[in-house]
Formats: structure tokens, sequence, C-alpha cells
């Protein structure tokens, strides 16, 4: 039996004109890429709702909604955003060019089509696309906390694990006040970055800094990102040094609900602490109430806190 190659990607094609069809269609073929063809651009958003592409190659002009506006709605949706976009076109003004561009274009082909040109581009962008999309998902499925900032502390950028590490600073500071983690950060941890900018200026930052003791529990390193004007926050939660013995001795607990405050204060959720002690998150929650009630505290930033002040 023949042995069938696996496929290099999906491409959508996305254009009214057939014979343009019948040469992209044999041409990424040939290339062992699966091939999806829409003829108007309703007709393209309403079949990726079914099967979603790798990559669209895009025309320009066509009846209905041109190709501006599909690409605009593409790009207004979370759900096909991330797709790569590359405009096709007869037109050599700048100015429709640009205005793809502005759209969320990536690149545009030029018509009269060369084979040859659309796989070069075609492999170039799917190869950034799948290496992006490798960094997001390591960043959203591991504890790295980093968060890209301007100067005035407005939040550019920031991964998962930040946005939990900032949402527990607040409330540790700020007495429980609610905090917009994806817009500003923390009010007295924004006073102390810009401070800290005035002191230091942007000719000291070629090279990482030594950790910022923020407060009980949590600590960064300052970076210079590669755009100007802006900061990348490398955010840490401070090791704790403690037993499940000596906390059980200092706080009165029993050694179950030491060993969760324990791995609490290392910044474990419910569901990991109850993976690394064999039990339920449910459990864990119910060992987390008895603590709250022993400690006189509420959250359980407020009860590793209590812990670091003590310690």
């Amino acid at each position: 039996m023949m042995e069938v190659s696996a496929s290099n990607g999906t491409v959508l094609i996305v254009d009214d004109t057939p014979g343009n069809l019948a040469l992209l269609s044999d041409t990424l073929s040939e290339a062992n890429y699966r091939v999806l063809v829409a003829t108007d651009g309703c007709s393209a958003i309403e079949q990726i709702q079914y099967v979603k592409p790798d990559i669209i190659l895009l025309d320009v002009m066509m009846p209905g909604i041109d190709g501006f506006e599909t690409c605009s709605r593409l790009k207004a949706d979370p759900a096909t955003a991330p797709i790569p976009v590359l405009f096709m076109t007869g037109l050599s003004e700048l100015d429709d060019l640009l205005r793809g561009f502005g759209e969320g274009a990536l690149d545009y082909i030029v018509k009269p089509i060369r084979p040859a040109e659309v796989l070069a581009r075609i492999e170039v962008h799917l190869t950034q696309s799948r290496n992006l999309r490798r960094a997001e998902s390591l960043l959203d499925h591991h504890d790295f906390a980093a968060v890209a900032v301007d100067a005035a502390g407005g939040i550019v950028w920031l991964t998962p694990a930040a946005r939990e590490w900032l949402e527990d600073f607040a409330e540790l500071q700020e007495g429980g006040a609610q905090h917009t983690a994806d817009k500003l950060l923390p009010e007295s941890m924004r006073g102390w970055f810009q401070r800290w900018l005035r002191q230091s200026g942007r000719s000291e930052m070629a090279a990482e800094t030594e950790a910022h003791r923020l407060a009980p529990g949590f600590a960064l390193r300052v970076s210079a990102c590669q755009n100007p004007d802006e900061y990348l926050l490398l955010l840490q939660r401070e090791d704790a040094q403690w037993t499940p013995e000596t906390l059980r001795d200092k706080l009165k607990l029993t050694f179950r609900e030491a060993e969760i405050l324990m791995w609490i204060a290392r910044g474990k959720t419910n569901k990991e602490i109850g993976i690394i002690l064999t039990t339920s998150p449910r459990t864990v929650n119910k060992h987390l109430e008895h603590i709250f009630e022993k400690l006189g505290v509420s959250t359980r930033a407020a009860a590793v806190a209590m812990v670091l002040q003590r310690g």
C-alpha cells in the first residue's frame, strides 16, 4: 500500500475568477497542501466556521463584500483573527496596498499569479505563524509570569500567570480593591515603577535588573523591550522556605493544612495542589476554608502575607 504523506497545511483560496482558482488549487495540491475554495467573502466567512484554514489567499476585488471588508470581519472575530491573510491584487496603487495592511493582512501577491512566488510566501508565513502559536501555547500553559508595560504603567501584553500574579498582588496591597489586570498595573506597583524609571533612566536598561521586592512574597525584575518606551517586568513569587512542620507549629494548623498553605505560598492552584497531594481540589478547598478561619483572613493572598510577615 502506498504511504500517504501528511499535508503541509490547509489553504483557503477566496477568488471569483475560475482561472485563478484552478491555477492556485493545482499549484497548492501538487505541493501537498489541502485546498479549500470560496468565490466571495461571505461564503468564505461561513466556510471558516466549519473548517479553519492555516492561511488565507484573499482576492481584493470580488462581488458583494470586497477583500478589504472580508479581512476586516475575519480580524474582528477572535476565533479567526490569528489566521494569516495574504491579499491577491492586480492593483499597484500604494494606497490600496496600505489599506490591506491596515485591515490586518500580512502580505500581498500581485497578479498575474506566479506559482513559485505563491508557494514561497505561503511557506514563510505559515512557518512564522506556527512558531508564534508554539510560543503562545508555551506561555499560556506554563507558570511564566511576564508583563510588558509602557512608561505610564499601562499594560501592553501579559501572560496568564502574570494576570494571576497581579490580581493577587492588588488584593494584598490594596485591600481587595477591584483591579483590571489587562489595562494598568496595580496602583502601588505603578507608583513604584514610575519612581524607579525616574531614578534609573533608560540608559541603565541594557541588561536585566536585580530582583526588586515589592511586598512579602512578590518580587520582579525589569528589562528593556525591543519596542521603544516599553519595559518587560518578569514577575516572581518569593520562595517560602518553610516546612509543613514549622507552619503547623507556628500557626496551630494541622499537618495537611500546613502542607496546603505552603503550596499556596508557592503560587499553586487548588487543582495543582490536589495533584501534588493526591487529593481532590474540593478537599483542598475545604482545608483552605479551615485555614482562613484559623488565621482570621478571607483570601489566599492574605493568608500567605500573614505567614510572610510573621516569618
